[in-house]
């Protein structure tokens, strides 16, 4: 991308920006004013900094297929971080192996950016940042770091769930369904019902931006200053039918422990409204909460489409991806 052409801040896609803005820089950087820039070339252009990012992705202990890297802020300047030195932001640079790679850190921040603006949800701070020849790198603030120093205690659902690839095999991410995640959230999270309705709207969220790789790993429980557990903030939302054909849910058993499916679901391969009622139901959703939760979805919310135009995807993948909003759309209202 050109760095000069940059019309919206590449944190919260507001208008009038040429790098972050007040807000983005309070959030991810404590109001520290870091270059929308890093002080590197892309690995590719360069042998020495191939060798760096080589060196520290080594290191971090983040799970996962994208590469992640780990940075700190030094100062103002925004860096992969050294042997010994504990991350406090996770880079995610172009990816290998899938279709339109280069869309994928804009991809990711507009998904996530949408998650927290318009649906509310709390998700995990994040960005784009850009390599000195302007390609764009996903960036997002760790959660689970301490104030003082050290960390908080987080456990995926894949551990709650003591699935690993030595006992469950190759897809163990994948052999589950989200119902089964609602009876971890009640057996583990004493205020479980204060957090099922968070995990109910990031499902159905999920479903309505097609995320089809939603998986074990990508939900996880974080420590609170109380020493109890919570649904941690959100993470790697992303529309990935614009880069695989995979299909509405990440696990084999979809929405259910069972073969529950709603005369619509049978009757068009997708499931609607039916369903979520269904699903909340069965996780715990106290019934006169239900439709207030489910409406925001339903409503063609015009803020989405402002954020997908003021995003850094390329104008094909734009009109792609708000028609994909579109037919998720119309499946969950029938």
């Amino acid at each position: 991308m050109n760095l000069d052409d940059i019309k919206y801040c590449p944190g919260t896609l507001a208008e009038g920006y040429t790098t972050y803005c007040s807000t983005c820089l309070r959030n991810m950087f404590g109001g520290k004013k870091v270059n929308h820039v890093l002080p590197y070339e892309q690995p590719q252009q360069s042998e020495e900094v191939a060798e760096l990012f080589m060196e520290n992705r080594k290191r971090i202990s983040i799970s996962g297929v994208q590469e992640k890297l780990s940075c700190v802020l030094d100062g103002n300047i925004l860096r992969l971080s050294k042997a010994g030195e504990p991350g406090t932001y996770i880079l995610k640079p172009i990816p290998r192996d899938l279709k339109k790679v280069d869309q994928v850190p804009a991809n990711e921040h507009l998904t996530m950016q949408i998650a927290k603006q318009v649906f509310g949800l709390n998700t995990a701070e994040n960005a784009i940042i850009f390599f000195r020849n302007g390609s764009p790198a996903y960036i997002t603030k760790r959660f689970d770091v301490k104030p003082q120093g050290g960390r908080w205690g987080k456990e995926d659902f894949a551990s709650l769930a003591g699935k690993t690839k030595d006992n469950a095999g190759a897809n163990f991410k994948y052999e589950y369904s989200y119902e089964e995640i609602g009876r971890l959230i009640q057996k583990f999270v004493p205020a479980w019902r204060v957090e099922i309705e968070k995990y109910f709207s990031l499902i159905v969220f999920n479903f309505l931006f097609s995320n089809g790789d939603a998986h074990l790993k990508n939900f996880s429980l974080l420590e609170s200053s109380k020493g109890d557990y919570l649904l941690s903030p959100a993470y790697d939302l992303i529309n990935t039918r614009l880069h695989v054909d995979d299909s509405d849910f990440a696990f084999d058993k979809g929405l259910f422990a069972d073969d529950f499916k709603s005369e619509e679901y049978k009757k068009s391969g997708h499931p609607a409204k039916a369903d979520f009622m269904e699903f909340a139901n069965r996780i715990g959703v106290i019934a006169s909460r239900i439709e207030k939760l489910l409406n925001p979805f339903l409503e063609k919310q015009s803020l989405t489409e402002t954020l997908v135009n003021r995003s850094f995807l390329s104008e094909a993948n734009k009109r792609a991806y708000l028609l994909m909003y579109s037919t998720r759309r119309n499946f969950l209202n029938r």
